[in-house]
């Protein structure tokens, strides 16, 4: 990854105590020349994990660790990974199809790793939104037309 330009809402809460807690995007982005991740990262308020959920994916990019399953969550069907960056664990939930625009259930998703095993009852922190960019020709506009959490 070059850059990671973001939006970031701190929500606090852990995961037993999270009420409805959802985002949406909608997003205008390049499909040719570029690689890159329209991606979500939420942290755990220790940073100790990262849910990475990748709305649209171009060009030569890929999630970190090993393919775990495949399921539906959240509203949305994703090919799930799992691995470590040295710093903390990573989950990639990479979306079987792109989308610029979606509401994601962050609650549903959150619980569906607790109940893995994969993670405790952790606090939600950092729920940020942005453009993974990995490589680009130039002159391509990345355009965040509305995104929202509540939670």
């Amino acid at each position: 990854m070059k850059a990671y330009p973001n939006a970031t809402r701190f929500i606090g809460k852990r995961i037993s105590t999270l009420g409805t807690t959802t985002s949406s995007f909608n997003v205008t982005v390049p499909t040719s020349g570029v690689a890159f991740t329209t991606a979500y990262d939420i942290w755990s308020s220790d940073n100790a994990y990262e849910i990475m959920l990748w709305m649209n994916k171009y060009g030569a990019v890929g999630p970190l660790g090993t393919l775990q399953t495949s399921t539906s969550v959240g509203g949305h069907s994703w090919n799930i990974y799992r691995g470590s960056n040295g710093g903390n664990q990573v989950f990639s939930f990479v979306r079987t199809g792109n989308t610029n625009s979606a509401t994601v259930d962050i609650r549903a998703i959150m619980n569906w790793i607790r109940a893995r095993g994969w993670f405790g009852d952790v606090t939600l922190g950092n729920v940020q939104f942005g453009y993974e960019l990995t490589s680009s020709s130039g002159g391509k506009d990345f355009v965040t037309n509305s995104f929202s959490v509540t939670g």
